[in-house]
């Protein structure tokens, strides 16, 4: 069999990855109170950096310290106290560049998923409340449209502050319900502005936003996207809407596309399904693909209808054989790991070296299977600690613990945000 993951690949910008392996983006939870990078990215980072990967995705960076993923989000913004972050941030850049990878930095904003811990009134296109049990997440106010103009231009000063700093990439994050692909859902998205509307405003956020780090980065820097296949719901952003939307991208200098798909109310990221609201306009999937690894890998085979610009699929990915069988397919060009990395750093070296034929299944065989978020975050929280995984921690301790984790970073979030 030919050997497609130690192949390089180059980009549309110039820029080249040594091999078609791509440690994707997991959050963290590890920034300071300030939520600033802290030593505990670098270590962790390193780690990853000398796993093996061509590309390490961090996890999701955040534009506006109001919305976050979770309270211990890094967070860029334009300030009096910008300069006390960049140390921490170049050292996150140089530990995970260390094996001569890239390294590209997640950009995001949380939009309607901010946890009630952060903020009780969160943001989004429109005043739409999560269809989730109460008590995790506010009700949204619908942003203005000069809250959405500014919105761009903090994407555009976060690529600049990761240029900068020593990342050689960026991706925006797109996908999974957070603030740009609720403006991208018509379910989400009820504006009647130049935001709202046909797909074409509803776009208009990721585009302005993507145009506007390409000013700031220039033309040899990687720019990439995350963005669903689709949301999975009933009145969601479609599969034929995604066609659309890669269409420009690529006409925009997007660089590397990962698709993905769901949303916290429809979690098929982690290959499931929270409701049976499935949208009909998706592309079908496939009994071979259920059979196989990949979650989302159909919906990039289809996706070569419209683009020739390099694909990343995460989600399911563990043995070799899989992985270059999807290789050799050309539904894609990268191959995404997240959660085995939390377990085993450098399982992609041993992959590439041929040492392993497959990467841990740790979400098999955690129990109860709800305790899998708790479990894999609490790994990278050791990582960042200089330590190894814990593999023989427990289910329902590690829901226990990650909560009092939470809740202690959400307190001292608390005393540091002005009221």
């Amino acid at each position: 069999m030919t050997d497609r993951l130690s192949e390089s690949l180059s980009l549309p910008c110039g820029a080249t990855l040594s091999n078609r392996l791509v440690k994707s983006a997991m959050t963290e939870g590890i920034a300071d109170a300030l939520n600033r990078a802290t030593p505990g990215h670098a270590t962790l980072y390193k780690r990853w950096s000398e796993g093996g990967a061509g590309l390490l995705l961090t996890g999701n960076v955040q534009v506006d310290r109001r919305y976050l993923e979770r309270p211990g989000n890094v967070v860029i913004e334009d300030g009096p106290d910008l300069a006390a972050g960049l140390d921490g941030l170049r050292a996150f850049a140089a530990a995970g560049t260390a094996a001569g990878n890239h390294l590209w930095m997640q950009i995001g904003h949380a939009g309607r998923q901010t946890p009630i811990a952060v903020n009780p009134e969160p943001v989004a296109p429109s005043a739409v409340p999560m269809e989730l049990p109460p008590g995790r997440f506010g009700d949204p106010r619908a942003l203005t449209g000069d809250e959405v103009e500014d919105v761009v231009r903090r994407f555009a000063f976060v690529a600049g502050v990761a240029r900068d700093t020593g990342f050689t990439g960026v991706q925006i994050h797109a996908a999974h319900g957070y603030l740009i692909s609720e403006f991208l859902s018509p379910k989400a998205n009820r504006r009647d502005d130049t935001w709202g509307g046909p797909l074409e405003n509803r776009a208009r956020l990721l585009r302005e936003a993507m145009r506007a780090m390409r000013r700031t980065v220039g033309r040899d820097f990687p720019i990439g996207v995350k963005l669903n296949s689709a949301d999975f719901q009933q009145g969601g952003f479609t599969f034929e809407e995604c066609k659309q939307v890669v269409r420009w991208l690529e006409a925009d200098g997007c660089d590397l596309l990962e698709i993905s798909g769901g949303n916290y109310e429809q979690p098929s990221m982690m290959g499931a399904r929270a409701k049976q609201e499935v949208d009909a306009n998706a592309a079908p999937v496939r009994e071979s693909t259920r059979r196989r690894e990949a979650y989302f890998l159909d919906y990039a085979a289809a996706m070569r209808e419209v683009t020739a610009m390099p694909l990343l699929v995460t989600g399911g990915f563990r043995t070799g054989e899989g992985m270059q069988d999807a290789l050799a397919s050309g539904a894609l060009d990268v191959v995404g790991l997240a959660r085995p990395l939390c377990s085993e750093p450098d399982i992609p070296a041993r992959l590439l070296a041929g040492e392993r034929d497959a990467a841990r299944s740790d979400e098999k065989t955690i129990d109860p299977p709800q305790a899998g978020l708790a479990w894999f975050c609490l790994q990278i929280i050791r990582l960042a600690e200089d330590k190894d995984a814990d593999l023989d921690l427990a289910g329902r301790a590690a829901i226990k613990a990650y909560a009092a984790y939470e809740a202690d970073k959400a307190a001292a979030l608390k005393k540091e945000i002005p009221a």
